[in-house]
């Protein structure tokens, strides 16, 4: 989009908000250079401001009839709440269009890697992300927003869900809540991989997403060898553990992988990293929190001469030969908040705490 159709766009909201405005104030909406001032719960979903992308898995039938049944609700949202029916536009993936055949709607842009959001039909940025299936996918949606500054909001179609909060018999509520600006935001941390050759030059873009939000798992390739992982934290050597592999969580992850193998659980707002190991040969080998400020270097050894390395799920095979640096990633990932969910709800709720 050139710079004059989007500035015909910004011209044509000014005298969009100024009709709706005047309408639904009974006063002059009062405008100069492009700030126009509003009362302070103003919508913006009156004026087509609100852009929302959903995410979710076509493969799975659940999460295409919740899909359905968003698309529903918003395309009605404008009746139901005297708002203007183009006032909250959508983006599909095109898995999403395809499979529910809904050519009516844009799907996401192509060029969504580097720090700025892609451009779209719209012309408008991405305000939510709406991630529809199980913790799986929000890992999926969520690295694929990446550094964009994109809310998500994730709706369970799966089993626990501890990223995807909302149930579906709650969406209509929460939909509504969020279009009117009742939610909060939580920054979650994420950890970076970088993968050094023998020589310790970085290898960048050998791993294609880097970045986890739940955790990056060191593991064996074989079946029977055991793996030595030489750990260090900030240049000082903690242990060179001799394990089936290495957990590393950030502590939103700390009820992921983390939790099936005796890691201790973090609040999602803390600033730790834990290293949990994978079947440990020593009893004395205990899971161990750090500051997320500081730095790991991994050198591994195996039997194969190669082992496998996992972000949030996403695995390849790297050469003995190779290490490892993990640390902080230099964002966080917006995950939005609505109603009364909270962690320990979570605890209670889907782990039985207290039961």
């Amino acid at each position: 989009m050139t710079n004059t159709l989007k500035t015909a766009a910004k011209l044509q909201k000014l005298f969009q908000l100024r009709k709706i405005f005047e309408e639904n104030f009974a006063f002059p909406c009062i405008y100069a250079n492009f700030i126009v001032i509003l009362q302070p719960n103003f919508n913006l979903a009156y004026c087509g401001l609100m852009t929302i992308a959903i995410f979710g898995n076509a493969m799975k039938s659940n999460t295409l009839t919740e899909v359905r049944h968003i698309l529903d609700f918003l395309s009605h949202y404008g009746n139901d709440y005297h708002m203007t029916e183009k006032g909250i536009h959508v983006l599909l993936s095109q898995e999403l269009r395809q499979e529910l055949n809904l050519r009516e709607y844009p799907g996401f842009p192509e060029n969504w890697d580097g720090d700025q959001q892609p451009e779209n039909v719209y012309g408008e940025p991405i305000d939510f992300a709406l991630s529809v299936g199980g913790d799986g996918t929000f890992l999926t949606s969520a690295a694929t927003v990446g550094n964009k500054n994109i809310p998500i909001l994730g709706v369970n179609c799966g089993h626990l869900g501890f990223l995807a909060e909302v149930q579906t018999q709650d969406l209509d509520d929460i939909l509504h809540k969020l279009i009117e600006g009742q939610y909060t935001i939580e920054q979650r941390s994420l950890l970076h991989l970088t993968v050094m050759d023998k020589d310790g030059i970085a290898k960048d873009g050998l791993i294609l997403s880097p970045n986890a939000l739940n955790e990056i798992a060191i593991l064996k390739q074989g079946l029977t060898n055991m793996l030595t992982i030489e750990t260090r934290i900030n240049g000082e050597l903690l242990h060179t553990y001799h394990s089936d592999g290495l957990v590393i969580a950030t502590p939103t992850g700390s009820t992921a992988y983390n939790l099936s193998i005796g890691g201790p659980l973090l609040v999602p707002q803390s600033r730790g990293i834990i290293l949990t190991p994978i079947a440990p040969h020593s009893l004395t080998v205990r899971p161990i929190v750090i500051l997320d400020e500081w730095k790991l270097d991994f050198k591994i050894s195996s039997r194969y001469d190669s082992y496998m390395v996992s972000v949030d799920g996403r695995s390849q095979s790297l050469s003995t030969d190779m290490s490892l640096h993990i640390e902080r990633a230099p964002y966080t990932v917006k995950v939005v908040q609505i109603g009364d969910n909270s962690f320990l709800k979570s605890l209670r709720t889907k782990l039985n705490w207290g039961r």
